[in-house]
């Protein structure tokens, strides 16, 4: 029976010598000195012995076991040390390469154009508020003096969600709802996108980006309208531009102006840029009309104001020299990061 036991030995140091990995090694672990292995099983076998042979059997079991386990625990400390070392020359790193930059974000120019404009307002008095992109059709238009049967109510100019619901086509109503929740002075500045059904090409957009801006107060004139946009479009093109106002009409203002900005290209002296004017359109201003103050709760013969509007992505276009307002939504990362 001692003799079982040597062979039985043998053959196990052998399995364990011949053993690739740890998995194989616990499996052989198990198969010898488990519950139920080969070893245990040999000493089980003790009560079909003869007496007198028992101690030098049972000796021969726990040198056997004794010379499995050691094995077992010398090939496995030599696995795992082979496994680390593997491990290492897989995820080995050369500290003498370059690393790898991550690419940052960049803001985009209409994000910018936002900040840059209302820092400028900001600093003017005026404070940034938001309006809501869905709007009634009371605050987007009948508030603003705007009649029923004007064109720009139409469905071919407006998304219209039902009939008395709409997609804002300005950030104008946003000019009543800060009026009825405060009483004057009312100096803000609503930035925002609206929506206008419109054909898409390089110069038109049915979603585009707007700014604007309300001062209502005792004793406002228009040219409180007119050194307040000088000293904007200073501010935001520098102090080389000049500006104009020129009458025009919208029916929440009275007297209206649009504002000309002297030309980027030629400086005023006429190119193809300002087909030959030296002067390009800029935004749209006015005194706020005295029904618009009165749907408001103001009293037209207390309180005065005025309000611009400009289109940020017209703005912005001009000072950075964009000629195509598709660029702005494709998120062309060559693009965006020339800015």
């Amino acid at each position: 029976m001692a003799s079982q036991v040597d062979v039985l030995a043998e053959k196990a140091l052998a399995e364990i010598s011949a053993c690739a990995d740890v998995d194989q090694m616990e499996d052989l672990k198990v198969k010898y000195l488990g519950k139920k292995g080969e070893l245990t099983a040999l000493l089980r076998r003790m009560g079909s012995i003869a007496p007198a042979d028992r101690p030098a059997f049972g000796q021969a079991v726990n040198d056997a076991k004794a010379k499995i386990e050691a094995g077992i625990e010398h090939r496995s400390k030599l696995l795992l040390k082979a496994s680390r070392e593997a491990q290492f020359r897989r995820e080995a790193v050369d500290v003498t390469l370059p690393g790898r930059v991550r690419r940052l974000g960049k803001v985009h120019p209409i994000t910018k154009g936002f900040q840059d404009i209302c820092d400028i307002f900001v600093r003017m008095g005026y404070s940034v508020v938001e309006g809501p992109e869905i709007e009634t059709d009371f605050y987007n238009f009948t508030a603003l003096n705007t009649p029923p049967f004007h064109p720009a109510r139409d469905v071919q100019d407006t998304f219209y969600i039902t009939e008395n619901i709409l997609l804002r086509t300005q950030t104008s109503p946003q000019q009543v709802r800060q009026m009825e929740a405060q009483e004057p002075p009312v100096r803000v500045v609503v930035p925002g996108l609206v929506y206008r059904r419109d054909q898409v090409d390089a110069t038109h957009s049915p979603v585009f980006h707007q700014l604007e801006g309300l001062y209502v107060d005792k004793g406002v004139t228009f040219a409180h309208l007119k050194g307040s946009l000088e000293v904007f479009i200073k501010a935001f093109y520098g102090e080389d531009k000049r500006v104009r106002f020129r009458p025009h009409y919208f029916p929440f203002t009275e007297p209206s102006a649009e504002m000309d900005v002297s030309c980027f290209a030629c400086g005023g002296k006429g190119c193809r840029i300002c087909k030959g004017e030296g002067w390009i359109e800029i935004l749209g201003s006015g005194m706020v009309h005295p029904n618009v103050l009165r749907m408001a709760g103001y009293d037209p013969d207390v309180y005065s104001g005025f309000a611009f509007g400009m289109g940020i992505d017209r703005i912005v276009s001009l000072k950075y020299g964009v000629d195509d307002l598709r660029l702005y939504f494709e998120n062309d990362v060559r693009f965006l990061e020339a800015f």
